[in-house]
């Protein structure tokens, strides 16, 4: 029998929503009898394994008492192992990410789990990467003739002063370059205070981005699943508060679960030409970004009827609560959900390294190496 472990957590802005994230994941897994092992990345970096049954407010103080420390393997087929003298094996066939954020979406836990030769959910590294990054991405549309907003790298030399002179007076939105959950993005008035803000906010400190300030702009979100084909959800428009963005505590501190509680309308009313529109971008960007197992493309809409007003925004590659209740909607259960996403990662293969062309005639082609380096 396949036993799935969840990793949640992480050293991330976006720990504690990861934490909630994974604990729906693993109880539901529980319920079912599929037996999970729950694999908890702590604030620090250190990964324990925890009771499947442990609630959130366990790790609200830090790290349980329950936990009993493990360490990942990054060898062939090293999995996770016990942090102690004999190093055995944490029984783990197929792991389901349900990290937010940081290395855990990012690009770096996926890569971790490929050097040490486990199956996983999400996408793997290289999609990650380009997901998080909204600098990428944005650039990855725009070149794919998606409809975008333009983005720029914010730093005291940019934008160019051709489009820092297009910027000056407006409104501006400030994000960090690479993470997601409204944590981090402000408004600001003019494009000196968005240089001041990138200088003194840790969230902004690997990197920021900048774009114009588009008020009483609508958000509307769509999920995506990629087995055993893609299919798309209905589309949400999340219900905000007077707010100028639809921002972190909308998102996730609203009913107490997270994101499948938040306020929305599910589906949305739409126009027609908007609903087609936003169905065919999405459909172009999950071949994009080489989507896998579930994700929630985002975009922005100016309210009206004609689809140049609708924009791609960004991409979740592990949404919140792993965008289940869009498929609830759709009548799959979060098990159900849970099922192909595991049966997904389990069909393919665990990444395979190249090393074709590393066949030692560069190594007796030379001399010394004293003699490259002279």
């Amino acid at each position: 029998m396949t036993r799935p472990g969840v990793c949640f957590g992480g050293p991330s802005p976006e720990h504690d929503i990861s934490i909630l994230t994974g604990l729906q994941a693993v109880h539901a897994l529980a319920d079912a009898g599929r037996n999970p092992v729950a694999l908890y990345w702590s604030p620090v970096g250190t990964w324990h394994e925890v009771p499947p049954d442990i609630e959130a407010s366990a790790f609200a103080e830090g790290l349980p008492r329950s936990a009993s420390e493990i360490e990942p393997a990054a060898r062939p087929g090293g999995g996770f192992v016990r942090a102690d003298r004999r190093r055995r094996p944490v029984p783990v066939d197929v792991v389901v990410n349900c990290c937010h954020g940081g290395p855990g979406e990012d690009g770096g836990l996926p890569a971790l789990l490929d050097l040490a030769g486990l199956a996983y959910t999400g996408p793997g590294q290289r999609s990650a990467a380009i997901c998080m990054d909204k600098l990428a991405f944005s650039g990855a549309t725009e070149a794919a003739g998606l409809p975008t907003l333009p983005l720029w790298l914010l730093t005291e030399d940019s934008p160019s002063d051709d489009a820092a002179a297009d910027l000056d007076g407006v409104p501006l939105i400030v994000k960090p370059r690479f993470g997601g959950s409204s944590i981090g993005i402000e408004i600001v008035d003019d494009l000196a205070t968005a240089r001041a803000l990138a200088r003194s906010s840790p969230l902004l400190r690997d990197g920021a981005v900048v774009q114009r300030y588009l008020k009483d702009i609508i958000d509307l979100n769509i999920s995506v699943r990629t087995w055993p084909e893609l299919r798309l959800s209905a589309v949400e428009r999340p219900l905000r508060s007077d707010s100028t963005i639809y921002t972190y505590a909308e998102k996730y501190l609203t009913g107490g679960g997270g994101m499948a509680t938040a306020p929305r309308e599910l589906p949305a009313v739409l126009p027609e030409a908007i609903e087609s529109s936003l169905r065919a971008a999405a459909v172009e960007v999950s071949h994009l970004v080489m989507a896998r197992s579930v994700m929630r493309i985002d975009f922005l809409w100016d309210g009206g009827d004609d689809p140049a007003g609708l924009w791609v925004n960004e991409i979740n590659p592990i949404p919140g609560s792993l965008s289940w209740y869009f498929w609830l909607h759709e009548g799959d259960s979060l098990i159900e959900l849970l099922d192909d996403l595991i049966a997904e990662a389990l069909d393919g293969p665990t990444r395979r390294f190249v090393t074709q062309g590393a066949d030692g005639t560069a190594l007796r082609s030379v001399g010394s190496i004293a003699a490259k380096l002279a």
